[in-house]
């Protein structure tokens, strides 16, 4: 099933390794602008600075992008990128509940977009296109909670460091496979999971994320962790293996706020029929 995953991301390690200057975040922004727009256009053509290298990943599989999501022209219902200046990459996540013809087809897609520092040449897109009979899939549903909240830019001072964010992220992740990550997940309040259409709040000052985490410490871990920070919204984005799902790919975007977790976002390509909570 991951077979693209080792050098990947050995390849991954090497680029950020090279990237001692920080990368055109206007630029990061205007590659994640044409990949939408192909997405509206069912067009890949619209995707320049490709890297002789490039590699396309859809759930965790290496494909030819052709065959991939892009053969369908979308209306994008919603929209939100990040963007990390010293990885060299972005993350998007998509609602689409309908194509540019009017017909439903409902998806929910994350996607990490990765550059070369040294040309800014895309050589990776890795991307979960979730739709129904995906874990807890609604798209409507997930647009409605998406719509109520707010991922407004945090003000400098105010900022997590990128170690925060990620130690968060890594903390949240690990509670499948060990115990003490509970206590380590800077929990805030408010705070609301949407994962993938079930909210955990309804937009009160008592909003929770901690229903339904793990009681079950002693799973296989989430691994595979791919991660696109961005400090300016305080969010971290990791795309990774949910192994105790049947190697479920899954994506889980944090916010956090004053260092405290704010939300959290999944997309999840368990099966729904089958997986519990």
């Amino acid at each position: 099933m991951l077979s693209f995953a080792l050098p990947v991301l050995v390849a991954l390690a090497a680029f950020a390794r090279e990237a001692v200057a920080a990368c055109n975040r206007t630029y990061l922004l205007e590659f994640a602008d044409a990949y939408v727009f192909a997405h509206e256009n069912g067009q890949v053509s619209y995707l320049e600075n490709i890297a002789d290298n490039f590699t396309y990943v859809e759930n965790n599989k290496t494909h030819e992008i052709t065959s991939g999501i892009f053969d369908n022209a979308f209306v994008i219902d919603h929209r939100h990128t990040i963007a990390d200046t010293v990885e060299c990459a972005t993350y998007t996540e998509l609602i689409i509940t309908r194509n540019a013809s009017g017909a439903s087809t409902p998806h929910v897609i994350g996607t990490q977009i990765r550059h070369d520092p040294a040309d800014m040449s895309c050589y990776l897109i890795d991307l979960l296109v979730s739709g129904p009979g995906s874990w807890l899939f609604n798209a409507s549903q997930t647009l409605y909670w998406v719509k109520r909240e707010s991922w407004p830019v945090i003000d400098e001072a105010r900022r997590d460091t990128r170690a925060a964010l990620k130690a968060a992220a890594d903390a949240y992740l690990d509670m499948w496979s060990n115990k003490s990550a509970v206590d380590a997940v800077p929990w805030g309040t408010p705070c609301a999971r949407l994962e993938g259409s079930v909210y955990t709040g309804n937009g009160g000052p008592n909003d929770s994320c901690k229903p339904g985490i793990p009681t079950n410490n002693n799973q296989a871990p989430n691994s595979h962790r791919r991660y696109v920070i961005d400090e300016s919204y305080g969010s971290v984005d990791v795309l990774c293996i949910f192994e105790h799902l049947a190697n479920a790919p899954d994506s889980h975007e944090f916010r956090l706020e004053n260092g405290k977790l704010r939300y959290v976002h999944t997309i999840t390509l368990a099966d729904s029929a089958v997986v519990h909570p």
